[in-house]
């Protein structure tokens, strides 16, 4: 039987619970939104389950609803690793605060809406999208305030982020400490990550099945994932919207993560502190 992980101050184990989450701003999160439940297991996760928001305890389809539902999932799982597929931070010149937790904890007083934060960024840009250090490296797709990701940044970072860093319920990494009983909250790129294995191509849409199965036998040909329950293996390739699979992604990459993440010789630069990390 493969051993299951388990997290010890000090070690270089991994979290035995992972979280691939992948995240939208739209008014039917729950609907959008998947969570892919896994085991960390010595050389991978075990997939147990991958499911929509809205099945959360007192969750619902709209978005408020669904998010403060997330927020509490997160708090309450303890020990474990989540990767979530939104940015965590803006560009620096962008950013009004010494500290990313000074950003993220002012932010919803800063920005009251979705549509004033993106004019205030589209405006102090001089109407550019600027990108931050880690969009470059990681090579994602969109700027934080880009309109295609704009609303999905919002109300990741005022409603998911920000209640969860007040109340001191989450590490929020690399900008945070690791704390060995805590969630551990990682931003996380599914299409970086399959650019990066060389698996990204069109996959969304209902005539894409036949893609989102190459890709999901890709990953899972790398050994890190396992998907043993024929059922679920359908569940993900069915949902047309290609989130399901997100989830499955953003799993394998937040796994990928947290063994590097226990190697004290590990860090990132000083903008990424500030503006945030994606882990790809």
């Amino acid at each position: 039987m493969p051993r299951v992980r388990s997290l010890k101050p000090g070690s270089r184990t991994l979290p035995s619970k992972v979280y691939g989450i992948d995240f939208s701003g739209a008014q039917d999160a729950g609907n959008r939104i998947w969570i892919a439940s896994a085991r960390a297991l010595d050389t991978g996760v075990e997939v147990e389950d991958c499911y929509q928001a809205k099945c959360l305890a007192d969750s619902a389809i709209d978005r408020d609803r669904c998010l403060s539902a997330l927020r509490h999932f997160i708090a309450r799982q303890g020990v474990c690793a989540c990767g979530l597929d939104f940015p965590f931070g803006l560009p620096g010149t962008l950013v009004e605060a010494n500290t990313w937790e000074e950003f993220v904890l002012s932010f919803g007083s800063r920005y009251p809406d979705a549509e004033r934060f993106r004019q205030n960024c589209w405006e102090t840009a001089r109407s550019c999208e600027e990108r931050r250090d880690t969009d470059r490296e990681s090579k994602t797709p969109f700027s934080p305030y880009n309109l295609r990701l704009y609303r999905q940044t919002y109300y990741g970072i005022r409603d998911v982020l920000a209640p969860l860093v007040k109340d001191k319920a989450v590490s929020v990494l690399p900008m945070q400490n690791k704390a060995p009983v805590k969630p551990w909250l990682l931003e996380v790129c599914p299409a970086s990550t399959l650019e990066r294995m060389g698996l990204y191509h069109p996959y969304k849409g209902r005539s894409k099945r036949g893609s989102r199965e190459h890709i999901l036998e890709g990953i899972e040909n790398t050994r890190v994932v396992t998907i043993k329950r024929s059922a679920l293996r359908t569940t993900i390739l069915d949902d047309p919207g290609g989130d399901a699979l997100d989830s499955i992604i953003a799993a394998y990459a937040t796994f990928r993560a947290i063994d590097a993440l226990a190697d004290p010789g590990v860090s990132v630069s000083s903008n990424s502190m500030l503006e945030g990390y994606v882990y790809i």
